[in-house]
């Protein structure tokens, strides 16, 4: 029988973050950040650039390829207010390279900033293109809590949407730097291997990696795999409720290639996630093999969706990591398919039970944050530690800042 969920109180996840802790700017060479190593309950620390050194003997360095779009168009009526609008997902076409790549106009999820400025009508930008002037038009659909579908369409001949955010869009930095965007950060809140359109915000941890690092990782017999979540906004919102179990966590879709399934299933046991998005991503992975196992003759409607509960909510004896993956790999061969395509809004938090990480590379995180459960789900009250060692030994903090690699713990 599946018992009640223990309460998490959210109180217990904090720790003080000063302001001048918070790095509003990165370092000037990506891979010198300081680099905290956890691993037996024992931490010190090293530069980025060592973190070779950290990794376990035929480690799979898993990282996320999403790249962060220009998502923020600012808007201006006739009247001199000022509307921001900011493109969170897809909705029509759904997938992210159809509503990126198309030039024919699509609908985004969004939030509006102020609001009450647009109350009806569209908005209308001018943008120059091949000698000629050209307009972007904004329509709203609907309303659906502070989120918006909003309409674009524009008269750009073979012009995309993708092309359009490039041009009239800015990078949505995250807003507790506290400033602008900037045109450095178009460079350097991308991480080095990103080349998949569609997040809104970075995955910050493969912020410190560059080619060069990567190469000698390659060279020292460190293998690599890609896979891609195209973060949302979501990943800044804190938990503002008592019992964290009480939070909602965002949606966001995975891609996954099949050739990487298959690399993680020859890898078990030496699986290493750069960053929370690979880890929610691989962590994914197994429920919904789990899923497949348990849908074996629905294998072509099966839903591909992890809920926010399902891995606390299971029960009975579970299918091994190996199991899963085998399942998950038939599904999609069975199915002609050479990616996986899915959506997921696992939490991870304290009780949760590992299945593919083994070592996790991550920065630090905002207190009260579902990033920082993840991590003490992943070493358990020994984030306390981690996170008073970086406070008193000059760790820089959250995107810009430094980084950690850590060891699951064996005693969470």
């Amino acid at each position: 029988m599946v018992q009640p969920m223990t309460p998490i109180w959210i109180d217990q996840f904090d720790y003080p973050l000063p302001d001048d802790r918070i790095a509003k700017y990165p370092l000037a060479e990506r891979d010198h950040s300081k680099l905290l190593v956890y691993k037996d309950g024992t931490i010190s620390e090293d530069t980025f650039n060592h973190i070779g050194q950290h990794l376990n003997a035929g480690s799979l360095l898993v990282y996320n390829n999403t790249r962060v779009i220009q998502a923020r168009i600012v808007f201006h009526k006739t009247s001199g207010a000022r509307i921001e609008v900011f493109c969170l997902e897809p909705i029509a076409p759904r997938d992210y390279q159809l509503s990126l790549g198309g030039k024919d106009g699509c609908t985004w999820k969004c939030m509006v900033g102020n609001l009450k400025k647009w109350k009806e009508g569209v908005l209308t930008l001018s943008f120059p293109s091949d000698g000629h002037d050209y307009t972007l038009t904004a329509e709203r659909l609907s309303t659906q809590g502070n989120t918006h579908h909003i309409r674009f369409s524009w008269d750009a001949p073979n012009t995309s949407f993708a092309e359009i955010l490039n041009q009239l869009g800015e990078l949505p930095i995250p807003p507790y730097l506290n400033r602008a965007t900037e045109e450095s950060d178009k460079r350097t809140y991308q991480t080095v291997y990103s080349r998949i359109q569609g997040s809104v915000a970075a995955p910050t941890a493969g912020l410190h990696f560059t080619k060069e690092l990567l190469d000698q990782l390659r060279k020292d017999g460190i293998e690599t795999a890609e896979l891609t979540l195209h973060v949302g906004a979501g990943t800044f919102q804190p938990v503002k409720v008592e019992d964290a179990n009480q939070h909602v966590m965002h949606t966001e879709i995975i891609s996954v290639p099949l050739a990487t399934i298959r690399t993680l299933r020859s890898h078990i046991g030496h699986i290493v996630a750069v960053g929370t998005t690979s880890m929610r991503t691989l962590e994914s992975l197994y429920w919904l093999g789990v899923r497949v196992l348990q849908s074996r003759d629905a294998l072509h409607t099966t839903e591909m969706r992890v809920g926010q509960f399902e891995p606390y909510t299971a029960d009975g004896d579970m299918p091994s990591t190996e199991e899963a993956l085998d399942a998950l790999t038939g599904w999609l061969e069975q199915t002609r398919q050479d990616t996986l395509h899915a959506e997921t809004q696992i939490m991870i938090r304290p009780g949760y039970v590992f299945r593919m990480v083994d070592q996790l590379i991550t920065n630090f995180h905002q207190p009260h944050s579902t990033l920082l459960l993840l991590v003490s789900a992943f070493v358990g009250d020994d984030w306390r530690d981690i996170y008073t060692y970086a406070l008193g030994h000059d760790f820089r903090f959250l995107s810009y800042g430094d980084s950690s690699i850590l060891t699951k713990s064996t005693h969470p």
